[in-house]
């Protein structure tokens, strides 16, 4: 009996990370939405260069990042983890709307780095709090179910988009206004959670001393600024798919389908690093990476570039 138990599915896994998974969902069908769109919004209807793309795309990630630092800190100072996230999916999802009103590219910038300093500050208590709704044997599953959460929204926000777009002919400005609904459902999937009490009382201050790390810390801290110093962007792979010769609603289709192969994966592979650990499973991330970014730089063949961009979902 003990052993069927163990062995189904979602054992182990408690209402808050469900609650947490679909809070992922909705923001991700807010942000995914928008995100095919916004190259071709910024360089059609704005008129911006390339260039700019890069820009805001690399900035607004940067921001998303940098406040991830701070907001993870301030948690623990604080120990109110679903105030902060709730605070971060509340900005990320008014941020939307005021992208759609951008007339320049400087507005629209201005708006979507609101949106990334939302969903940076969010980031970094939701995992604490997804932390805290599993044990150590089940963590890596609690994780997982958040991603395939992550990731069916990043599936989901671009077929509602075409649709919106092809079916019912509604304008891409409206588009930026209409994400603001799953952002707000993301925020009342949030205001359910029910937040642990802290073991021991925070301190008064936050201790910033760097040798409260161990080394594993900073040998992962140092790979992870390697990876993205040579990361790019996804807004460069969806302008390629469209330099190759597909429609927007094509190039809105293929990266619903590499979404739709990251949201399959996310769960599987959360559970994975259970039996196998963390390392392995990140290491075989990389080499798909790897493998994905070659492909794209060496063909303009459409099919091939979606075969990868179905590949590079497993990444």
């Amino acid at each position: 009996m003990a052993n069927s138990v163990t062995q189904r599915p979602f054992a182990g896994l408690s209402k808050n990370t469900f609650l947490l998974a679909f809070a992922s969902l909705f923001a991700d069908i807010s942000t995914e939405m928008l995100y095919p769109v916004l190259p071709v919004f910024l360089t059609q209807t704005l008129k911006a260069s390339g260039t700019i793309v890069g820009l805001v795309d690399g900035f607004a990630q940067a921001a998303q990042n940098i406040v991830q630092g701070f907001s993870g800190a301030l948690s623990d100072k604080l120990q109110r983890r679903k105030q902060l996230a709730l605070f971060g999916y509340f900005v990320a999802a008014i941020a939307k709307p005021l992208m759609g009103l951008a007339t320049v590219w400087q507005g629209l910038f201005a708006a979507r780095l609101l949106d990334r300093l939302g969903a940076g500050t969010r980031s970094a208590p939701r995992d604490a709090l997804i932390a805290s709704s599993a044990d150590d044997a089940n963590r890596g599953r609690a994780f997982g179910l958040e991603g395939v959460g992550d990731n069916a929204g990043a599936f989901l926000g671009p077929l509602l988009a075409v649709v919106l777009l092809y079916s019912f002919h509604v304008g891409m400005r409206s588009i930026f206004y209409l994400a603001v609904i799953p952002g707000l459902l993301a925020f009342v999937m949030v205001l359910f959670v029910r937040e642990r009490p802290a073991a021991v009382k925070a301190k008064s201050k936050i201790d910033v001393s760097l040798r409260r790390f161990p080394s594993g810390y900073w040998k992962y801290l140092l790979v992870t600024a390697l990876f993205g110093l040579g990361n790019s962007s996804n807004a460069f792979l969806i302008l390629r798919t469209q330099e190759v010769g597909a429609s927007l609603e094509r190039t809105i289709l293929i990266y619903a389908g590499f979404n739709l192969v990251a949201a399959l994966i996310s769960y599987p592979a959360g559970s994975l690093s259970d039996q196998w650990g963390r390392r392995n499973v990140l290491l075989t991330s990389f080499i798909i990476f790897l493998v994905g970014y070659l492909g794209f730089a060496v063909t303009r063949n459409l099919v091939l570039i979606a075969a990868l961009f179905a590949f590079y979902g497993l990444f």
